[in-house]
């Protein structure tokens, strides 16, 4: 499997679990056991999320853009 493709599943992966970070979150702060942990919970996935949402965003931007750049010569 190509580094695509795997940054691919990677992101897939972690909207599974950004998913159900924010459904637990959404428990306790029903039940009102919300303590601080729980609402970062949901944080590290998003961030990872948002890290490769760009990479793969800007990725055919920038394959499109190097690619130009050799054949023009």
């Amino acid at each position: 499997m190509n580094w695509n493709n795997w940054l691919r599943q990677i992101h897939r992966w972690l909207s599974i679990a950004f998913t159900l970070a924010v459904i637990i979150n959404i428990i306790a702060m029903v039940q009102e056991k919300s303590s601080v942990w729980v609402g970062l919970m949901a944080l590290l996935p998003l961030t990872l999320l948002l890290l490769t949402g760009l990479y793969l965003f800007a990725l055919p931007f920038v394959t499109r853009w190097c690619g130009a750049g050799r054949s023009g010569g």
